[in-house]
């Protein structure tokens, strides 16, 4: 019995190594500081979204989420807690789920990536935005998967004659 306790444990132990804790929020989201992304606007985002993999094999976001965030003071603190400096997060290394004001998903878009990993958002409001998804490949039903989150930030000023393109690769 204390064998198996011991291994039960040792397994907890492994599973959630791999998982990122976030820090506790220091900032409140803000619907007021989030509405302009129900604003409608003329702006346009465009992107790709993939990895490459280390043969030099390049994987798309084929029909994955795309998430259009509004840059606020709370999304920048998550941002910064999840990627750290960077852009990506492997998927190994996806943090706990949290919980969040159920109002900052209200203030999201969102569509699908295209099997080849292009993505875009239409009568987007002026404003600063984070845009992410996942790219991910190898067997789905596995516990972790190769890949992972990716994210870049885009601005508009709604002088924009062309869209706005955007690159997720974590890079």
């Amino acid at each position: 019995m204390k064998i198996r306790f011991l291994a039960a444990a040792a397994l907890a132990g492994a599973i959630t190594a791999g998982c990122v804790v976030r820090t506790p929020a220091t900032v409140a989201f803000s619907a007021e500081e989030a509405a302009f992304i129900k604003k409608g606007g003329t702006g346009v985002i465009t992107g790709h979204a993939f990895r490459t993999k280390p043969s030099g094999a390049v994987v798309n976001a084929a029909g994955q989420v795309v998430t259009l965030v509004p840059a606020t003071a709370f999304a920048r603190e998550r941002f910064t807690n999840l990627y750290g400096g960077g852009k990506y997060v492997p998927h190994h290394a996806y943090p706990l789920p949290d919980e969040v004001d159920p109002a900052y998903a209200e203030y999201s878009r969102t569509t699908k990536a295209e099997s080849n990993g292009r993505f875009v958002f239409d009568n987007v409001a002026p404003g600063t935005y984070f845009v992410t998804t996942q790219v991910l490949w190898g067997d789905e039903y596995a516990f972790s998967r190769e890949g992972g989150l990716v994210y870049d930030s885009v601005t508009l000023t709604g002088k924009e004659t062309r869209p706005v393109d955007v690159i997720l690769s974590g890079n």
